[in-house]
């Protein structure tokens, strides 16, 4: 409720800023009050007014959001056991004023990640997003370049808006031939290149092999594995967080 109250103050007193600017002060002048006078009354109007804004911005917490599928939705599990809830956790214990938005939905490609992240960033405005899109379009083996164009679609609207970028690699299966698989897993590696963000291999890759972390369908880690997912991200997100902050 606090964030919330203060993300209408930080609106509220915004519109108030740009009110006094934009019209007050120039009626000031076009009714002959003098410059002394105005500077009096700035200083009156916009002094309280400029607090506020400082005191909500200073408030706000730095918030990472991640878009992804089933691996970042803990499906099979129950949420608090899936690896974002844990990353958030050690985040809060490590960086004071971090959340974690999870908007992770099973199923989800890089299609409908593209069509859902503007609205996103418009509710939550991240300083970071987590992007973990890719498996799905895999095991629908779509095009190469239609998956590539929905990746960078997404990382621009986040770097558009200042949010910094990591993309979670995904791999795709390999009976879609090597040539499709290699040109797969580029994208990831050519994207962040192209547009300067940071990127990581398939978080799974060091549990996939391990039966005894995956849970029965063989696809998507268990209980168990959760906090290695996080360790995999946690060196680059909190290195990215820190520049961020600085």
């Amino acid at each position: 409720m606090r964030h919330y109250l203060w993300h209408h103050l930080r609106r509220y007193v915004g519109v108030g800023l740009t009110t006094v600017s934009t019209f007050l002060l120039p009626t000031l002048t076009t009714v002959g009050v003098t410059s002394a006078s105005q500077t009096l009354l700035k200083a009156t109007i916009l002094g309280p007014l400029l607090v506020l804004a400082s005191l909500a911005q200073a408030d706000s917490p730095t918030k990472v959001l991640v878009v992804g599928d089933s691996l970042s939705a803990a499906y099979g599990l129950n949420m608090d056991q899936g690896w974002v809830n844990l990353l958030e956790q050690r985040l809060q214990a490590e960086i004071q004023g971090t959340t974690v938005i999870n908007a992770s939905i099973s199923g989800e490609t890089t299609r409908g990640g593209a069509y859902r992240l503007p609205a996103l960033l418009d509710d939550y405005k991240p300083a970071l997003v987590i992007i973990e899109l890719g498996g799905n379009d895999g095991l629908r083996a779509m095009p190469i370049k239609q998956m590539r164009e929905n990746l960078a679609a997404m990382t621009e609207a986040s770097l558009a808006v200042g949010a910094q970028v990591l993309l979670l690699a995904a791999e795709a299966p390999p009976n879609l031939g090597r040539r499709y698989t290699e040109l797969f897993r580029g994208i990831y590696t050519s994207l962040a290149d192209y547009e300067g963000v940071e990127t990581l291999p398939f978080i799974v890759e060091s549990v996939f092999l391990n039966p005894s972390l995956m849970q029965s369908d063989g696809i998507h880690p268990n209980a168990t594995a959760q906090p290695l997912l996080v360790e995999v991200v946690w060196p680059t997100l909190v290195t990215m967080l820190k520049e961020s902050s600085q």
